[in-house]
């Protein structure tokens, strides 16, 4: 079966999801709700687990800063919507999530982690994976963590940010790169340029 590629369209689907107003949506969309956007797609193994909590509030508190850059966020596991519901009206302190401002999709069927290649073949639920999705629906990174490695979620706003510097200006983002510093002009003469200034401090 084909999987997720780089540079390649983001594979469709719709299922059930959890809305950001805790409303179940029958047929949630992907297509639809990322057309002519940017996209995260952040899977994650289960509901009331360990580190899953803490990512999805870590993502959670930084949505004003996705929302001003236009990307719609959503996070995927193999449980139900019921479970995702469930999960979500368990306070933080008893390991709930809360509230949130992103759905919810719910894969029992596997169908979407297989479909972008992040099961877990023995467990059988998804690995930590974020695929960054451009306005054109083509996958743009992709990174897979193992189950036990929660993710930096200022890294993935750093990627969304350098894909719209990119966009923006044709230039490319050089090693260590943020939001501010300069980028490197793709040819012979930009790249003898951008080292001849920033080397040492790379």
């Amino acid at each position: 079966m084909m999987t997720a590629q780089i540079g390649q369209k983001a594979p469709d689907f719709t299922t059930a999801a959890v809305m950001p107003n805790g409303e179940i949506n029958q047929n949630f969309s992907f297509a639809q709700a990322t057309k002519g956007k940017y996209a995260l797609i952040f899977f994650y193994p289960l509901d009331f687990t360990f580190v899953c909590p803490s990512e999805l509030i870590a993502l959670n508190n930084r949505m004003d800063t996705f929302k001003q850059m236009g990307v719609e966020v959503m996070v995927v596991s193999v449980d139900s919507a019921f479970t995702h519901l469930a999960w979500r009206q368990t306070p933080v302190n008893s390991g709930g999530v809360g509230t949130l401002d992103y759905p919810m999709v719910s894969d029992v069927s596997h169908k979407i982690c297989q479909a972008y290649g992040v099961q877990h073949e023995e467990l059988g639920v998804a690995y930590r994976a974020c695929f960054v999705i451009d306005k054109q629906g083509l996958v743009q990174t992709l990174t897979i963590h193992n189950l036990p490695i929660g993710r930096n979620v200022d890294e993935i706003i750093r990627l969304f940010e350098a894909l719209e510097f990119h966009e923006k200006s044709g230039e490319v983002c050089p090693a260590n790169w943020n939001k501010g510093k300069p980028g490197m002009t793709p040819t012979a003469d930009g790249v003898s340029s951008y080292l001849q200034e920033n080397a040492e401090a790379l």
